[in-house]
Parts: structure tokens; sequence; C-alpha cells
């Protein structure tokens, strides 16, 4: 049967998905990676590009570091929840039993809107007040903790003061009410997991994620203002004044100094995909583990989590859609993504840097779909 399994690889023609991402470089994204594994092999990479979409002379390769964005979060729960399997944690311990700063009744009010400044989001019409005592690490991971989605963590003069910010934020709906994805949230259980094994997160990460994976994902891949070599670089930010290259893209992650548990880790497709099989084998994460990770925690309108990944989506038009209702994975602003369809025994990671041209009338979310359309019917068709 491992022949036969072998020559099914062999056979596998991804040539619709490789052609779908072709014609999108230059005019949805400058820049893209494409890794697909199947049954535990690598069976499709490619590499699309240039980092220099302008002048063209520098390609893109399968080492190019792109800016991870949210998929950094996977990395900060893989790393907690190696802390639980140690005992060191629960899920469901409250926050404060770690961060005992984070306690107390809090308002519910409207929190500022990260794509248009100056303005606010009302998550609900109630007023009233949340005990933040109350929040545990699953209300943290599920997305249901009743925290605001994003805090103007950017205007805070350093990064401890932003720090603060996180450890004292409002909260913008009653905690299990509902399903409001939150930057907070992983920022707070990034200190946590600082907190709780006494290291800088970037230190935790790489000991516990990266280097048993053998991962070449980091933070802070370059200092801010120097010309990078290989990292893909994103937009004009307008209030840095820059266009950024080798530095975080993320607001709230940069002004934490490039590290923070939602955002900030560079990597190349290889390493997302690896992390990703670490989920089918089990060889990070023991399978109980993953199990209660996949497993449906929260749930409102068409958006389903589990602790700390995004499950399958019934609607069309989420990157999710294509693959099997068993699926489970994340998406990063930035233009990346991570699904691992555990039906299929099947594993992609697609890496883009389509935000270069602004964070308006973007074509990434249609793009994934295509792409993952065309990569399901390859598999299926073998």
């Amino acid at each position: 049967s491992n022949n036969t399994d072998h020559f099914l690889l062999l056979i596998m023609d991804f040539s619709r998905a490789d052609t779908i991402l072709t014609e999108a470089i230059g005019t949805i994204t400058p820049a893209a990676q494409l890794v697909i594994w199947y049954q535990g092999a690598l069976v499709h990479e490619v590499a699309l590009g240039f980092l220099d979409p302008e002048a063209k002379t520098r390609p893109v390769t399968a080492e190019t570091l792109f800016d991870l964005a949210s998929l950094t979060k996977l990395f900060t729960t893989t790393a907690f929840m190696t802390l639980v399997e140690q005992g060191v944690v629960s899920v469901d311990d409250p926050v404060r039993s770690v961060l005992p700063e984070f306690s107390g009744v809090r308002p519910i009010q409207p929190y500022e809107n990260p794509l248009d400044w100056g303005t606010t989001v009302s998550v609900t019409e109630q007023a009233g007040t949340v005990d933040a005592d109350k929040v545990t690490f699953r209300n943290l991971l599920a997305h249901n903790s009743g925290l605001p989605a994003w805090r103007a963590f950017k205007d805070q003069p350093d990064a401890d003061s932003a720090i603060r910010l996180a450890l004292g934020t409002f909260f913008s709906y009653p905690t299990g009410e509902r399903v409001v994805y939150s930057d907070v949230g992983l920022i707070l259980l990034g200190l946590a997991v600082s907190r709780l094994t006494g290291s800088p997160l970037e230190e935790t990460i790489d000991q516990r994620v990266a280097k048993p994976l053998r991962l070449s994902a980091h933070f802070r891949p370059a200092a801010p203002l120097q010309c990078p070599e290989n990292i893909a670089p994103t937009e004009f930010c307008k209030w840095r004044g820059r266009r950024i290259a080798g530095e975080v893209h993320d607001e709230s992650a940069w002004r934490l100094g490039g590290v923070a548990g939602h955002a900030g880790i560079f990597a190349h497709a290889s390493d997302v995909a690896a992390l990703g099989q670490s989920f089918l084998d089990a060889s990070l994460l023991q399978r109980e583990t993953i199990a209660e990770m996949t497993r449906l925690q929260s749930e409102f309108e068409n958006i389903r989590r589990g602790l700390g990944f995004a499950l399958w989506s019934p609607d069309p038009e989420a990157s999710s859609n294509p693959f099997s209702r068993a699926t489970f994975g994340h998406t990063g602003f930035t233009g990346t993504c991570l699904w691992i369809d555990p039906s299929r025994t099947l594993v992609v990671a697609l890496l883009t840097n389509d935000v270069y041209g602004g964070r308006e009338g973007r074509g990434i979310a249609k793009l994934r779909v295509q792409i993952h359309q065309e990569i399901v019917k390859s598999v299926d068709a073998s």
C-alpha cells in the first residue's frame, strides 16, 4: 500500500491552484508561498512574486519570511497548551490566577475601531459591567471573554503602558454571551505564558514550539529601518511614515516591542505547514489536548471557535469552507492562513503580503477560497 500512496503523490496535480495564485501576483498580492502536506508528506511547494514589486529584481524564494500576523496566535496557544499538559496551569483557571492585575468589576463600553481610527465599535447595546475575576483562559482561547477585539495600544507612550492597558482594559460585552475575536485576549495569554515560565514570550515559543519542530519562525527578524534581504514587505504605514519591512505590521505588536501573543512572528510557509502537521501527528501536543483544542468551544452566527483555533465555517466566503467540517486553522491580517483538514489528512499553508497595497478593497478573501477549492478538487480527484 505504501507504493500506491507514493504513486498517488506523484500524480496529484495542483496546477489549477498554481495558476490562480500566479494570476494573483501583481494584482492581489506581490508575493506568495503555498505549501501542501497530504497524508503526512510534503506534496507541493511554490514561491511566487517579488519582494520589490516595482523593480522585480528580488524574487520570492521558499526561504522568504512573511509576517504571519495572527497566525502568531497559534504559536502562543500551543506554548500555553504545553504548560497545561505539564500541569502548570489549567484552561479553566481564572486569568487573574496568573495575572492578578486582571481583576475586578469593569464597565462594558465601545472600543476603538482598528480599521477606522478615531471611531468606536459597540458590540452590545447593553450597559453594565463584567467581573474580570471570573474570566478564564478558556474564555480567552475561545474568544468569548467579553474583551474588546482591539485597543489603541499604538497610542500608548511605551510597551509598559501598553501592557498596563491590556491588563486594565474595559469589556465590550458580557462574558460568554457571544464570540468577538480579540487581539486583547491573546495579548493577555502571551503575558500569562511569560509569567508562568519566567521567560520572555519569544524565548518560550522558541523553546516549546519552534525548536522541537525545527522551525525558523521567530519574532523581530530585522532591526527597524534596515532593509532586510529576504522578508516580504507589508504596507506603507501612515502612522509610522514608512513602508514596513522586517518589522511587525501590527501596530499593537509594534508598540509592545515587536513581541506579543497575538502577532509578531515571521516565518515561511514550510514552517507554518510543519506546525499544522504537528496537530495531525500529535508530535508536540497529546491527542487528547488537540481534540479539546479542535472541539467546538464557542459559536455565534457563522463564527465557530475551538481553543486558539478557528473551526470550519458554513459561510461559503470563509477560507475554511472548501475543506471538511472537521477542519481547523487560522488566518492573519497581512494575508496569511493555515488550514488543517483531518478528514483528508491535508495541511495547507498559504502566505501572502497582500496588505502591501493597503487595507481597502483587498482580494485575499476570495483568493483563499478559490485556491482552497482547487486544492480540495485535486486531492479528492487523486
